[in-house]
């Protein structure tokens, strides 16, 4: 099993999973031509991916879902609750349970709802039968669910969304400061260590740390938080950018 990532960040979203033949798209939050372009670096067209699965409605999430999945034929599956405010006829939708796990072809995926504020948003992991690869971005709080969820997991994408002391220095209006670190908002890098600290890693061959703004954040931040949790160099943690998420992982 390998993983990839298009883009990551309030600009657009797209993460790549491949088993075997099969290969699922989580999220599209890029149009046609972002999303063949960055495809393209991957050595991947529209034509190769299987299904898109979508978190939750927010349109750095699904901006591209409604123009790309028909024209390339692609089922999209996602909650009840997100197809309820994306709905369109065009769209051939597999309506999930965020408790109940299904399948596409050879991958198991395994959703889990998270704190967040929009309609049903869902995070997943994803098991090929031997490896589990676990994601989260998108949630303001740590639950017990979503540690149970992640434990054991061979790879790791977690959201490392902000610095707490940039964002309160930062220039975002009160509101947007209150949103971004309240309980229905975005994990920050401690919050995202937390985490890490309360899994099971002995399976962990790779950590990303994604969804990083680009405002109140910096990569070198992330990593730090992360890393200390590993007793590792930062450097091993991977960083998902939003101009170019990140290449290819296998998971072995």
């Amino acid at each position: 099993m390998r993983f990839a990532s298009l883009g990551s960040g309030s600009r657009g979203n797209a993460l790549i999973i491949e088993s075997g033949a099969t290969r699922v798209m989580v999220d599209c939050g890029f149009g046609p031509r972002q999303l063949a372009a960055r495809l393209g670096k991957l050595g991947l067209s529209a034509a190769d991916l299987d299904a898109i699965l979508v978190t939750h409605e927010h349109s750095d999430h699904v901006s591209g879902v409604a123009v790309c999945a028909p024209r390339h034929q692609l089922e999209v599956f996602m909650t009840h609750g997100t197809s309820a405010v994306i709905a369109s006829s065009d769209l051939t939708m597999q309506l999930i349970d965020s408790h109940a796990a299904f399948a596409i072809g050879d991958l198991e995926v395994r959703p889990f709802p998270v704190p967040h504020d929009a309609r049903e948003p869902a995070q997943f992991v994803f098991s090929d039968g031997c490896h589990r690869l676990g994601m989260l971005t998108d949630a303001g709080c740590v639950t017990p669910h979503m540690v149970e969820m992640l434990s054991g997991c061979d790879a790791l994408l977690l959201e490392c969304n902000h610095d707490v002391d940039m964002l309160a220095a930062g220039c975002y209006p009160a509101h947007l400061k209150r949103r971004i670190a309240g309980r229905l908002g975005h994990l920050d890098n401690v919050a995202a260590a937390g985490l890490l600290e309360r899994l099971d890693r002995d399976r962990l061959q790779h950590v990303v740390a994604a969804h990083l703004s680009q405002e109140n954040n910096t990569a070198v931040l992330a990593q730090a938080a992360l890393a200390q949790v590993l007793n590792c160099q930062p450097d091993w943690i991977t960083v998902a950018t939003q101009a170019d998420g990140f290449g290819w992982r296998e998971i072995l």
